[in-house]
């Protein structure tokens, strides 16, 4: 799951029959902090658990029955009950750059089969097949979810087949023409529906380009680059082209580049980039800049509008691709930078005069910015005197960025790359958030009484 989400943790709790205790399996301590509730949910109620059916049909493995979720804030469930095991609540962690939750919830889902699975089968039969397939599990979790939406959407007769079209996707994605990966939309709309379709125009049956045919698709999405125009695919071939709004359900494919997104109905599910399926909204959600910004005596409206410009500042670039920086000087006196001064100063509080600062910011140099809110001057150069955690490994603007902030305490500068990652700086230094890991020396692979375990922490 980290290869789909970024770096997770996961954590079990179940009892393999009724009149066994629960266990819990927490390698990495994910559960932490969640005691009381997770106590007030098992111990100080007996509603926990809506057992399966146990006669014919449901004595199968693969029959499941679902538990509620507990909506544990920061964390996804999913859980279930079967004749093999009696009930099983599995979690891992809601990152907050997931694009949908779904195709995680269908991972676990998977999850409380798979055990299911290897407790029906008995242990001496385990190959651990179960958890390399869900090492693997990516794009079938992307697959899943589509056809739920599907299902849940326009009934259980979908005719597109799912998996195809995912490979067809990271075919296309990967296809140069001269030089440059695709740009521009591809829909996907069941069969009975393409009568509802705005078509501006549509290709003879006969000669309609099969979807895989990654080369002939990759061409013609040259026709839809940078408009409101989609190419049409019943799953099989090119179609035409066609208006991108449409009412029926629909996957959407939005080709960036190098990145990728793709959409059920109006719900974005996830990206693709390198040949792979992932979560990752590819948007930064600047914690740093929001918890920095915290330390300075600053008014509230203006925090929060100094933010929310630059939020806007940072998507803009990344939508589009450019690297950039941006000063923002929290200091009474302004910081001293070479650019290219505004006179008057351009207001960001003005949609108009904030659209010119993102197109600005394609200027090689720093966007200056102060706390009332305007733009002071851009194409900044930010110079420094050399200090000792410098990385040559990194760009100019990293560099840049830890020598000013180092000279100018009361400054944050915001540096975006090309290829989308945001850095943060203040005082010197890189400033970082997340889970790293967790401490690997406390690992436990093995399952303890739950009681046992609350009483632990």
């Amino acid at each position: 799951m980290s290869l789909f989400s970024g770096q997770s943790r996961a954590a079990v709790i179940f009892a393999l029959a009724e009149d066994d205790e629960l266990s819990i399996c927490d390698p990495q301590n994910i559960l932490r902090g969640y005691e009381p509730k997770l106590k007030n949910i098992y111990f100080n109620n007996d509603n926990w658990c809506k057992p399966v059916e146990r006669k014919a049909p449901y004595n199968s493995y693969n029959y499941i029955e679902p538990q509620e979720n507990l909506h544990l804030d920061g964390l996804i469930s999913y859980g279930g009950s079967s004749s093999p095991v009696y009930y099983q609540m599995w979690f891992t962690e809601h990152h907050p750059t997931l694009c949908s939750i779904g195709p995680t919830e269908c991972w676990l889902e998977h999850a409380v089969l798979r055990l299911s699975h290897d407790i029906a089968n008995d242990s001496s039969l385990y190959t651990g097949i179960s958890g390399s397939f869900l090492r693997e599990y990516a794009s079938h979790a992307v697959r899943d979810y589509i056809v739920d939406k599907a299902n849940q959407t326009i009934g259980l007769d979908y005719h597109i087949r799912i998996y195809p079209v995912l490979d067809a996707i990271l075919g296309i994605s990967k296809t140069n023409e001269e030089g440059a990966r695709p740009i521009g939309k591809l829909t996907f709309v069941e069969p009975r529906f393409l009568d509802t379709i705005n078509f501006l125009a549509r290709f003879k049956s006969d000669e309609r380009p099969p979807l895989n045919n990654f080369k002939h698709v990759r061409k013609l999405l040259q026709t839809v680059e940078h408009s409101d125009h989609t190419l049409i695919s019943d799953g099989i071939t090119i179609l035409g082209i066609g208006d991108s709004r449409i009412s029926q359900f629909h996957i959407t494919v939005e080709f960036q580049g190098k990145l990728g997104f793709i959409s059920a109905g109006d719900e974005k599910i996830c990206s693709f980039q390198d040949g792979s399926y992932s979560s990752n909204t590819h948007r930064a959600k600047l914690f740093e800049v929001e918890e920095t910004l915290l330390d300075f005596n600053l008014e509230t409206s203006s925090r929060n509008d100094l933010f929310r410009i630059v939020a806007n500042l940072v998507h803009n670039a990344e939508d589009k691709t450019f690297g950039c920086t941006f000063v923002l000087d929290l200091a009474k006196s302004p910081a001293d930078t070479a650019g290219q001064i505004l006179t008057p100063p351009l207001d960001l509080q003005n949609p108009n005069k904030l659209r010119l600062a993102g197109a600005l910011a394609r200027v090689d140099g720093a966007l200056h910015i102060r706390t009332d809110l305007h733009l002071y001057s851009f194409a900044c150069l930010l110079d420094g005197h050399r200090i000792k955690n410098e990385n040559r490994a990194r760009g100019a603007r990293y560099n840049s960025a830890l020598r000013f902030t180092a000279q100018y305490p009361e400054t944050i500068v915001v540096v975006v790359s090309a290829d989308r990652p945001v850095s943060i700086f203040q005082d010197g230094k890189e400033i970082l958030s997340g889970y790293t890991g967790g401490d690997s020396s406390q690992c436990n692979l093995f399952p303890l009484p739950l009681e046992e375990w609350l009483k632990c922490g």
